[in-house]
């Protein structure tokens, strides 16, 4: 083994990307000025008189997101336009000068006040591209946006993301911003040291594209070249009016590859799949019968959160303030059935043999014990091995969920899955990596014995949860 790939099995995650990693599920929501302009994007020349959602419930976005199985929620506290959700000492394009709660309300407190009650994560996103305000295009502009992260990150307690995109068109003087990315960081890790940020940003990589697809090979472990904000600029730059940006990551498909890293500073850098439930990010009313269907959700979420990647799903509240009925029936749909598919685990109390273990505190039981941080390993250098499955009994099951012990790296390149029929063993499914987690998804297979077989890993594979589910059948 060469010294790059074992080097590369030691890069870990940080706290804070762990914790987030661990969230898997959780919302954007889409709400401000363009909501009531029916537009995607603003032009930051709106009215604060137009902005009043009277029957808005933070609660009742809070309830949608937990009937999906969501963890946490991320507010567009600002958006490119200009106008803030909550009452900025810094400019008057926001809620204070609107009809809202007659000037005196903080849409951000309420949202931040109704996850924690409701058990959600909050997280803030802010444009850094502002079409109102005269002062973007210039170093005061950087200073401004700074004290708008001050307010957020120090007001609404704590916060598990701050999520900036690479928007960055030009101002109402007609001019550029050159963003200050060190100097927001700063802010953020002095206030906020638990928050990641996001896509334009070290902790959260974008997956490359807005309409939910996700790569074969998604590696959390890529070269550091990919944190550079200016290139992740040009490619994020979203297709107004509504339109997903389809296109795929013009970088490599496997960023992780052998090949993608070799002679490159590595870090820790996994990726987020965003798109949202309708065409558009903001809510339009001629989209209320283009709701993704169910099987579309489900695929995307066992792609994404079954896929290394973690799963944002925009639901663009109406101008009632309320998230639409067509789209909270869809989440409690989703909800349902992902419940009903992870509520047994088959493997719950199987036994389980390895080829070879690195002693006993990384038996082959460990991946049994429904401990994340518990985990299976041979011993250091062997990069092919086996477990076997004794589930005690014969068990229809169609769902595999396999977890690394990602706090030491990330290192499964290729695994295969047999089941025993008579006396031979029978090929049913196969993968690339596995990191946090992959969901296999494969035709009704019914065995006793099931056999996992690590073909490729760097340095050795670590293997901390293996699950075993019959899907749920409506």
């Amino acid at each position: 083994m060469n010294d790059n790939i074992r080097i590369a099995a030691q890069v870990v995650p940080s706290p804070r990307q762990l914790a987030w990693q661990e969230l898997e599920f959780y919302s954007f929501i889409h709400f401000g000025i363009n909501t009531f302009t029916d537009k995607e994007w603003g032009l930051g020349d709106e009215a604060p008189a137009i902005f009043n959602p009277e029957e808005f419930d933070a609660k009742q976005w809070v309830e949608v997101c937990k009937s999906a199985g969501m963890r946490g929620l991320i507010l567009t506290c600002k958006h490119h336009d200009g106008f803030c959700l909550w009452p900025s000492s810094h400019t008057g394009h926001s809620v204070k000068h609107s009809p809202w709660r007659d000037g005196q309300g903080d849409m951000v407190q309420e949202v931040a006040d109704a996850c924690r009650e409701g058990g959600l994560k909050f997280g803030v996103y802010l444009s850094p591209w502002d079409r109102h305000d005269s002062r973007y295009g210039t170093s005061e502009y950087n200073e401004y946006l700074k004290d708008q992260l001050r307010e957020l990150l120090t007001g609404y307690g704590d916060i598990f993301c701050v999520w900036f995109d690479g928007a960055c068109g030009e101002g109402p003087n007609g001019l550029k911003q050159v963003y200050d990315w060190d100097g927001y960081y700063e802010v953020i890790r002095e206030l906020q040291p638990g928050a990641v940020i996001s896509v334009c940003g070290p902790d959260v990589r974008w997956c490359g594209n807005e309409a939910g697809h996700t790569r074969e090979s998604e590696w959390s472990v890529v070269p550091a070249e990919l944190q550079d904000c200016e290139k992740i600029q040009e490619e994020s730059q979203h297709v107004d009016d509504g339109e997903f940006a389809r296109r795929s990551n013009s970088r490599d498909e496997n960023l992780g590859s052998r090949e993608a890293i070799a002679g490159k500073e590595l870090v820790w850098y996994p990726a987020e799949v965003n798109t949202s439930i309708r065409p558009g990010w903001f809510y339009h009313a001629a989209e209320d019968d283009q709701v993704r269907s169910l099987e579309e959700l489900l695929d995307i979420y066992d792609k994404s959160v079954g896929g290394n990647s973690t799963f944002l799903l925009n639901l663009p509240p109406d101008k009632r303030g309320l998230i639409h009925e067509n789209d909270a029936r869809r989440m409690a749909e989703l909800g349902k059935v992902i419940r009903s598919t992870f509520a047994h685990n088959l493997a719950a109390e199987a036994q389980a043999t390895a080829t070879e273990t690195a002693g006993e505190a990384n038996a082959a039981g460990r991946v049994l014990d429904g401990n994340k941080d518990t985990f299976w390993c041979p011993e250091e250098g062997t990069e092919q091995a086996s477990i076997e499955i004794d589930l005690k009994a014969e068990q229809s099951f169609d769902t595999i969920v396999l977890k690394e012990h990602i706090q030491s790296g990330q290192r499964i390149e290729q695994l295969h899955l047999e089941y025993l029929d008579g006396a031979i063993w029978k090929r049913f499914s196969e993968c690339t990596v596995v990191g946090h987690k992959r969901i296999l998804k494969f035709p009704e297979v019914t065995a006793r014995y099931i056999r996992l077989t690590i073909d490729k890993s760097r340095w050795c594979p670590t293997l901390s949860a293996f699950e075993v589910y019959l899907s749920a059948v409506e």
